[in-house]
This record gives structure tokens, C-alpha cells and sequence, in this order.
């Protein structure tokens, strides 16, 4: 008989209204951050991350280090990785401006004869990344695995739990 732990993680983060609609975000321990609202927005500032490029981030971000612990718990040597995200807000069915999705357009490169076992398990990243699973918006996954010699995109969107090639 096995028994299991379960986890029970907290993030606490402190936002600090500053003038000229501002936020400083602090926890504890870390860097603190500055926020503002995005110069797309009328009164927004340039320059300065937006809550909405830190939404894209931490997404982006997740998926890039869950797919690295993933690529090393499976003895595959990551040569190069690089991933960008980009969040399409605009008016949603409901009818209010929100996020409608979030692409992921991510090129990685790996040894010879392991791209089939790195797309597996890219895609598994994809599939388990804990901030996408926290959004109530699509997470597309536009991916390109090769060697120096090759690269092959695809598209993957996660709708809900369930993932679309």
C-alpha cells in the first residue's frame, strides 16, 4: 500500500497601489516588481510591465521550466530552447474584453534521433503546465522540434483538459 502526500502550496504576493496607476508587487524574499496599466489602455504606461504581460509571462515561463524538469527527468539533453507567448485580448462572447487566448510558439533543438521523444514530450509540458491549467482561456502550442538540420512545426490548444492537434 502506497501513501501519497499531497502538496499544499500557497503564493502570496503583495500589491501596493503607486501614483500614476502603478502597482508594486512584492513577496516575500523576491525582487519586487512594478506594474502598470498597458500603454493599449487609455492613461496606460510604456516602458513598464503590464498585468497583462505578467499573464503572458508566468504562462510562457511555466511552460519553459516544466518542460526543461520534464526533459531532464527524461535523461533528454535540451540544446536550445526558446519560447514566446503572445495573449490576444479583445471582446470576448460574453461580451467584455478579456483574454481569448494564449499561443505559445515554442523552438527547441535536440541531439539527433531523440525529436520524436522531445516532441512527446513537449507536448506533456503543454499538457501539465500548472498556470495554464489555472486560465479559463485556450493555450495553443506552436511547436518546432529539430537538430541543427531540421525543424518541424505543429499546433496543439488546449481546450479545458483536453488537448487538439
Amino acid at each position: 500500500m502506497s501513501t501519497h502526500t499531497l502538496k499544499d502550496f500557497r503564493f502570496k504576493v503583495q500589491a501596493s497601489p503607486l501614483p500614476q496607476r502603478r502597482v508594486r508587487l512584492s513577496s516575500d524574499g523576491k525582487s519586487p516588481l512594478e506594474a502598470a496599466t498597458p500603454p493599449e489602455f487609455r492613461g496606460g504606461t510604456p516602458d513598464v510591465w503590464s498585468p497583462e504581460d505578467l499573464l503572458v509571462a508566468a504562462v510562457a515561463s511555466c511552460y519553459a521550466l516544466t518542460l526543461d524538469a520534464l526533459m531532464e527527468q527524461r535523461e533528454l539533453v535540451l540544446r536550445h530552447l526558446e519560447v514566446e507567448g503572445v495573449g490576444h485580448v479583445t471582446k470576448r462572447a460574453e461580451g467584455r474584453v478579456g483574454f481569448v487566448v494564449i499561443e505559445l510558439r515554442v523552438a527547441l533543438t535536440v541531439d539527433a534521433g531523440f525529436e520524436r521523444r522531445a516532441e512527446h514530450t513537449a507536448r506533456d509540458a503543454h499538457r501539465v503546465c500548472l498556470v495554464a491549467h489555472a486560465l479559463d482561456v485556450p493555450v495553443e502550442l506552436e511547436l518546432a522540434v529539430g537538430t541543427a538540420e531540421q525543424v518541424r512545426p505543429t499546433v496543439t490548444t488546449r481546450r479545458g483538459n483536453a488537448l487538439v492537434t
